[in-house]
């Protein structure tokens, strides 16, 4: 990726909110003001603060996280839509289940039968 986070910047790709449908019908969300949600493909390294010391972003390229719904800027690259904004105006950032058992169901391939005896027998 070509765009680059200064500061305490961090550059958000937004995710399409899910449509609502009651009977099959999809109820449209004109007049709602919702929060966007959005993952984070560039964050900046910080800034430094009045005192001489360095504040660090603690946000990481990966995570998804859900913005205010004013105060990000749209910024439209190579025909894809951003949000930038500093990273103090990020509202919450959600955390990701992760089942091992999943995770061993897509490594399996790449195992060997020894490898995957041994990842059931040595806990």
């Amino acid at each position: 990726m070509k765009l680059e986070a200064l500061f305490n910047a961090v550059i958000v790709k937004p995710i399409e909110n899910e449509e609502v449908k009651y009977g099959g019908i999809i109820v449209p969300d004109m007049g709602k003001d919702l929060n966007e949600k959005g993952e984070v493909i560039a964050v900046g390294p910080g800034q430094p603060t009045q005192f001489g010391s360095f504040l660090e972003t603690i946000s990481k390229v990966g995570d998804i996280v859900v913005l205010p719904t004013q105060g990000f800027t749209k910024l439209v690259y190579d025909g894809t839509e951003y949000l930038i904004g500093p990273e103090n105006q990020i509202l919450a950032r959600v955390k990701r289940e992760i089942k091992v058992s999943e995770v061993l169901e897509d490594t399996k391939e790449n195992l060997t039968s020894e490898e995957i005896n041994d990842l059931k027998y040595n806990k």
